[in-house]
């Protein structure tokens, strides 16, 4: 018998069939739900970390997976007004210049033993030195280490603002800066300052296997790394000798999986009890034994351009295509309507956000006409380079590319579409290989510097982590005035100038600033996600099975 169906219902089909053995799955392993640990939490994330060390990267896949689980900062945020408090240091003191913090490091803090490292001693000043003076010092031993690059703290010339760094004793530290910073606390308060072991360092060099510092971790986190199989799993066993109470899970699981519609398999099934990034099926995820988490992130969502290269080396093209962009049309298909469209890098909630600065518009004739003026009347060719994976800040960057491939179609550019594995998409775009790119930022601390910096100064143009390549020095010269002083007016001016700047040049065009979504499983409770930085484990933990059922039990009686 011959069946002669329309593309569009084979296509309603085979999405029907493929969501049936979903749920079908989902039912079976439901029998199983008994037998699995309590003790134990499996994560679908979205990629493969670039490294273990949190200071060589600024990428958020490497950050979610490392930072919170494996290290600790000297200082850190707490509660809704991300307050800074003590971490691995109780306390610190700033002399009314600014230019010395001196900071009292705990006595008790175990760093992890493991199968390749058992530490003879606590954490003490010698490992806070060697963490910095690593990043700082370029003739130290291990700077150089999978390949003497700091992205963040290179963005933000952490080197031309620590003058020394010095042990007054073996638990107190101080850091002597050239000048006052506002951000310096922020800044060392981020996922990316965290505290390596010197005694392990010393071992490594006498083994001749230095680079094992960043393969191979040692921290004093909740968490101890256990294996490591690349594109498959991390796993992590709890650090019995943590200095704060111990995590309540014996081991966490990262299960690297790039497809979204892979995690949410997994995560009907109960392969999986947290899924990163599951926004795309939202309606699906609104079960009675599974939570959508969603946090108000501090993040934007861009399209940028290499200005570097033609044709973005014109301010006059760069202006006409992020004209020929119609981004509401992104932000309501490819963010669902989770999202708010962003008029700067700066989210409207930071209070340094300006209200006065141009909106952009949609206008695909004046893109056109600029065309037309810069040289390109007939247009031109050119590649968009897409994100592999998602974020927050990007829930599907190769969609987002298509929908800008339609737009700039219509004013005469053709776009070709490239994508690469996440880590090779990175390193290339850090290379400048790049004609433009869909990317985002999310922030590692409240402070508006944290925005525009790391993402746009000159400085960060060095280090590959400004990927326009763009550098203005009258923008640069706003940025240092605002971290020059602790007035909130006068930083505010600044940056308001400097968003400007940013509007007329178009080194980027803003999309969005989104919401974080993570969905788990009804009986995994505690806080994982956070406005800004990496996600958190610590204090997560399973309910018994027999709570679980109540509780979503309960939960089917009130949407009913």
């Amino acid at each position: 018998m011959n069946f002669n169906l329309s593309k569009h219902t084979k296509a309603w089909l085979q999405l029907y069939f493929a969501f049936l053995a979903i749920f079908m799955l989902a039912a079976c392993s439901d029998q199983n739900t008994q037998s699995v640990s309590q003790r134990s939490i499996i994560y679908c994330s979205e990629g493969s970390p670039e490294t273990f060390n949190p200071q060589l990267v600024t990428s958020g896949t490497t950050i979610d997976a490392t930072s919170h689980q494996l290290y600790d900062r000297l200082i850190t945020y707490q509660g809704a007004d991300n307050t800074i408090v003590p971490a691995l240091a109780k306390s610190w003191h700033v002399t009314r210049d600014g230019k010395k913090i001196t900071f009292y490091l705990r006595k008790d803090v175990s760093f992890h033993a493991t199968d390749y490292f058992t530490p003879s001693r606590k954490l003490n000043a010698d490992d806070v030195i060697f963490s910095f003076n690593r990043i700082l010092d370029a003739n130290h031993p291990f700077h150089n280490i999978s390949g003497g690059i700091y992205p963040f703290f290179q963005s933000v010339e952490f080197e031309n603002l620590v003058d020394s760094i010095e042990k007054i004793n073996d638990y107190t530290v101080r850091f002597q800066l050239n000048r006052a910073d506002s951000s310096f606390l922020a800044n060392l308060a981020t996922d990316f300052a965290i505290i390596l072991s010197a005694e392990y360092a010393q071992e490594l060099i006498e083994r001749n296997t230095m680079h094992d510092i960043d393969t191979h971790p040692i921290g004093t986190g909740p968490f101890k790394l256990k294996e490591y199989r690349v594109g498959s799993l991390i796993r992590y066993y709890r650090h019995e000798n943590y200095w704060q109470e111990n995590a309540q899970i014996e081991q966490l699981v990262y299960d690297i999986s790039p497809s979204k519609t892979s995690r949410l398999t997994k995560l009907l099934a109960k392969e999986c009890d947290v899924s990163s990034y599951p926004i795309a099926h939202k309606k699906i995820i609104e079960r009675p034994d599974l939570t959508l988490d969603a946090v108000t992130a501090l993040n934007i969502g861009y399209y940028g351009f290499n200005t570097k290269k033609p044709p973005f080396d014109s301010k006059l093209v760069r202006l006409a295509v992020s004209l020929a962009i119609n981004k509401q049309a992104l932000v309501d298909t490819v963010y669902q309507g989770e999202a708010d469209t962003a008029h700067s890098i700066l989210p409207q909630t930071s209070w340094a956000y300006d209200k006065n600065i141009p909106h952009h518009e949609y206008n695909p004739n004046q893109a056109r006409a600029l065309l037309e003026v810069a040289g390109y009347a007939q247009g031109f060719t050119m590649d968009l380079w897409a994100m592999p994976v998602q974020r927050a800040y990007n829930p599907n960057a190769v969609t987002m590319a298509k929908l800008i491939q339609a737009d700039l179609k219509k004013v005469g550019i053709k776009v070709n579409i490239v994508s690469y594995e996440w880590s090779t998409f990175l390193r290339r775009l850090a290379q400048g290989e790049h004609q433009s790119f869909l990317l985002g930022w999310s922030a590692d601390h409240p402070d508006p510097d944290n925005f525009f910096t790391p993402m746009l100064s000159c400085s960060a143009t060095e280090t590959g982590n400004n990927r326009t390549f763009w550098c203005n020095q009258a923008y640069d010269d706003l940025i240092e005035k605002a971290l020059k002083t602790a007035n909130v007016a006068d930083r505010k001016s600044y940056y308001a100038q400097a968003m400007k700047i940013l509007h007329d040049e178009k080194p980027l065009l803003p999309i969005a600033h989104s919401k974080r979504y993570q969905a788990r499983g009804v009986n995994v409770k505690g806080n994982i996600l956070a406005n800004f930085g990496g996600i958190s484990f610590y204090h997560v933990f399973k309910q018994a099975p027999s709570e679980a059922t109540t509780s979503a039990a309960t939960q089917l009686e009130e949407q009913q």
